[in-house]
């Protein structure tokens, strides 16, 4: 019954069509589709759930999409996904063939703003709400964001605005008490938002519960009715309606393919390498062990970026800002200035909410704070919004800051020493999945700054890779060797400072110089082997491989490889064309 009743809701109007006494069956027939959907899935789960009738009775009470909702990030928003049009693509969310985890403006009209980071929905909602001002327009714009995006800066200051021009736009605080991890701060603890946002000049109504559809739909439709600045305050339970979910919504954020019945996962393969965040958070334990000055922080991702694996040794060594990423990095300028040694873990996309601290707080003042960047490179499922492909540009053009990345888990060890005793900024990049596995040395040394090393020498081409894409250059020198091709390979391992001296001399050695890189093709590591083999070996031709100039779209990391031409099959092939004339 609940499947057929959503089979006859295609889109928000077929939705309002409906006397307001259905609208529990069809919060019920959501939920459960919502369930079914993850349990085949996996992927971003609790947040949606969390929000199924805020979700009906948004779509309800306003004229979407002639009036504008805009939703926070994408994990609260599968129900939105699935009452405009896209139910049935669902299943293939994040491939390749199907819809994005997230909100895209190409993908839908429903989907008013994309967004993949949190904290944009007030902004952008403003924005709207003055030129539909400007433009005489009645239509009405509502903005939802959690109250751990609330933490954002940028969600303060819209608020902030919000109440100075005194444009209609009406916010929905959705109010679970988790970001992904619990929320932190002093407004989420103290509970104190009717003075707040009062404060601000911004009315406020609420709280109300989340999940009485008849109580919501009341205050939804007097907040569609209100004018001026305002926000209604909705109290949810994130995992709502599925009883493993609702009991450990942080571990049910995200999840693989379960069992609906039993709540039971699918066990994940055991025995294989760590991840590269596990591999991180090991290492940074080991030096924690033996260094009373190190400090860790993240901006509201303790799972994802290991830091709660760190925690379990040293649970008060750790920070969770809350999703700021801009503080984040203040905030251990400011630990960094008295003589601890903070190491910053963000995601590589994240990371770029916080260039100017990075530049003014932390580099200009030579300050040794350490940015672990997890999720560097490709990421696959989450897609453009997540690729960490702009790191290496962003970062290297910065004075006195330096930029590794290691090809394995134990050259990841031994950088974290390296930055650890090197008294400056530092910036370490590593990707998202398995790493490659490799035997540890018992303890991590530091290497020298700025050295990296030849893997396999060459007589014809130099294979000259970082991070990731240095396994690939190996199996692509080992393709070429039977085409009687002889490839060096090297691990560039710095990006800032270069290897000058080794570089230059296989460059000139081969004569040939093909850059490998799990980063934008742009100003990237290929950019600055360019701009230093243009004044040390003019003569040597230099071709680069990495992430073209456009944002790719979501699917496998093995797909997004292929298309960028950086796996094994596609650097030989460059390789064969590029030796065989072929200037392409």
């Amino acid at each position: 019954m609940g499947e057929s009743l959503l089979q006859d809701i295609r889109y928000p109007e077929d939705l309002r069509k409906l006397p307001a006494g259905e609208l529990d069956r069809v919060a019920d027939a959501l939920r459960a589709e919502l369930v079914r959907l993850a349990a085949s899935n996996g992927g971003h789960f609790a947040g949606s759930l969390g929000t199924v009738e805020l979700t009906v009775a948004l779509h309800y009470a306003f004229e979407t999409p002639r009036d504008r909702l805009i939703w926070d990030v994408g994990h609260q928003a599968h129900g939105h996904k699935a009452l405009t049009g896209r139910r049935e693509e669902l299943p293939r969310i994040k491939r390749s063939d199907g819809p994005s985890g997230f909100l895209r403006r190409s993908e839908s009209a429903y989907d008013v703003f994309g967004a993949g980071h949190a904290g944009t929905s007030v902004s952008a909602g403003l924005g709207i709400a003055e030129a539909m001002r400007r433009q005489g327009s009645d239509a009405r714009v509502v903005s939802v964001i959690g109250d751990g995006a609330a933490t954002c800066g940028m969600a303060f200051e819209a608020l902030n605005h919000a109440g100075e021009i005194g444009v209609d736009l009406k916010v929905v605080l959705n109010d679970n008490g988790m970001s992904i991890a619990p929320s932190v701060g002093g407004l989420a603890r103290s509970g104190g938002y009717r003075a707040y946002f009062e404060s601000l000049g911004i009315g406020y109504a609420g709280p109300v519960d989340g999940h009485d559809l008849a109580a919501l739909l009341e205050a939804v439709r007097e907040l569609r009715d209100a004018t001026g600045p305002q926000v209604l305050h909705v109290k949810t339970r994130k995992g709502r309606g599925y009883a493993p979910a609702e009991a450990d919504p942080f571990g049910w954020h995200a999840t693989s393919p379960f069992d609906v019945a039993s709540g039971e996962r699918a066990p994940a393969a055991s025995g294989g390498p760590p991840s590269w965040t596990e591999a991180f958070a090991d290492a940074l334990a080991r030096l924690a062990d033996r260094d009373p000055r190190l400090v860790a922080i993240t901006a509201a991702m303790p799972d994802g970026t290991g830091l709660d694996r760190f925690a379990r040794s040293h649970p008060e060594r750790v920070y969770d800002v809350g999703i700021a990423e801009q503080h984040a990095v203040t905030f251990a300028a400011g630990l960094a200035a008295e003589g601890q040694r903070p190491v910053c873990a963000i995601y590589s996309s994240f990371l770029q909410r916080a260039f100017d601290q990075i530049v003014h707080d932390v580099a200009l003042q030579r300050l040794p704070v350490i940015f672990a960047l997890d999720r560097a490179g490709l990421v696959g499922a989450d897609g453009p919004t997540h690729h960490g492909a702009l790191d290496l540009s962003y970062l290297r053009m910065i004075p006195g800051l330096v930029v590794a990345a290691p090809r394995d888990e134990n050259e990841l060890q031994h950088l974290l020493a390296t930055a650890l005793e090197s008294d400056r900024p530092f910036a370490l990049r590593f990707p998202r999945g398995a790493a490659p596995g490799v035997p540890l040395d018992p303890d991590p040394k530091p290497l020298p700054i700025g050295r990296g090393e030849v893997l396999r020498e060459g007589r014809d081409v130099a294979l000259v890779a970082l991070g990731k894409t240095v396994a690939a250059a190996q199996q692509a020198a080992d393709l070429l060797a039977v085409r009687g091709i002889s490839a060096a390979v090297v691990d560039a391992r710095f990006v800032k400072p270069l290897d000058d001296r080794t570089l230059t001399r296989v460059a000139k050695q081969c004569g040939a110089v093909l850059t490998v890189e799990d980063h934008a093709i742009h100003g990237g590591f290929g950019s600055a082997v360019l701009e230093l083999l243009a004044d040390t070996a003019p003569e040597v031709a230099i071709r680069r491989l990495g992430i073209p100039d456009r944002f790719l779209e979501h699917g496998s990391v093995e797909e997004q490889w292929r298309a960028a031409g950086i796996d094994a099959d596609s650097i030989a092939a460059q390789v064969l064309r590029w030796l065989d004339g072929d200037a392409s």
